[in-house]
């Protein structure tokens, strides 16, 4: 089981990750490896030679019960050993080899005599899919193969929950640092309050100007002019997303649809923030400044978050 941080739940895991296992059979050294990038979805391609093309569904199987998202590259391979009696080749392939050098070389009128040497590295006369003992892969190899592959498919989730649980680290802190900077942003709401107080008396003498206005109206307005000036409900908001959004981290397993939901509506609370304190003098700078590294922050869990499945 691998290491989680303090205060974790389930595992989080990056889609990226590579993972190889070479076991030694009795038809000769087996080597199993999987490689993963990112994808939406879960996307298996297989490189196998056509001596395990019949093995392809279980592994499929298995991947699937045991990779949530990512493209999946799975290679197979065996080096054969030779037998006890030394090493076979295939005869009736080599002597097809030797008729038909001996037939092309009396067509053309040719000496010579065929290389042996050669002879033994043409395609067929030892191997091609077979033990040298003449055993090929059956479903009697299949456990031999299964057990090695489930071992390069925990080998490969450990890769993707240690990078997974480094990506965590990173997304907590700039969660705190999003805290961090909406607590800056409601401190500087007192220093802002003057700078708004004479924006809403400005308004509040345009409205008054040659206009005969009730004093339900003038209250009316008033209310609504304070109400776009302060962005208590937006921080209030803020503080609630940033609050679920670190509960999802913190709880592992699958989180990219509620995660991008979240995300979406702190930017959206953000970006009122900065609209709602512009105008507000010296705190505006600061608020201003503080929002962006928000919106900062924001764009950079959006981007780690990419790679987690």
């Amino acid at each position: 089981m691998s290491d989680q941080p303090n205060g974790s739940g389930v595992a989080v895991r990056s889609m990226t990750g590579f993972a190889q296992v070479r076991k030694q059979t009795a038809l000769g050294e087996l080597s199993v490896s999987l490689r993963t990038v990112n994808h939406r979805g879960l996307d298996l391609h297989f490189h196998l030679g056509n001596e395990f093309l019949q093995f392809e569904s279980a592994m499929r199987g298995m991947l699937k019960e045991r990779v949530g998202r990512g493209h999946v590259e799975i290679r197979t391979s065996i080096t054969r050993v030779a037998g006890t009696a030394g090493l076979g080749y295939n005869s009736e392939v080599l002597k097809g080899y030797v008729v038909a050098f001996r037939s092309a070389a009396a067509e053309l009128g040719l000496d010579g005599k065929p290389d042996l040497n050669v002879l033994l590295t043409l395609p067929g006369v030892t191997g091609n899919g077979t033990s040298f003992d003449g055993k090929v892969l059956d479903t009697t190899f299949q456990p031999v193969l299964m057990e090695a592959f489930a071992e390069c498919v925990d080998g490969l989730n450990a890769v993707r929950e240690r990078e997974g649980n480094e990506l965590r680290k990173a997304l907590l802190a700039e969660l705190t640092q999003i805290e961090q900077a909406r607590a800056e942003i409601a401190g500087l709401r007192d220093q802002a309050a003057p700078y708004m107080l004479a924006r809403l008396r400005e308004k509040l003498t345009e409205l008054l100007s040659g206009a005969n206005i009730t004093e339900a109206r003038l209250a009316e307005e008033a209310a609504i002019l304070a109400d776009r000036s302060d962005v208590e409900e937006e921080l209030t908001r803020l503080a609630i997303h940033t609050q679920e959004l670190r509960r999802i981290v913190e709880a592992g397993g699958a989180m990219g649809k509620p995660l991008d939901f979240l995300l979406q509506e702190m930017n959206r609370e953000t970006n009122t923030t900065l609209s709602k304190s512009s105008g507000a003098g010296e705190p505006a700078l600061k608020i201003t400044n503080l929002g962006l590294g928000i919106k900062a922050n924001i764009e950079r869990i959006r981007e780690q978050a990419l790679n987690l499945e």
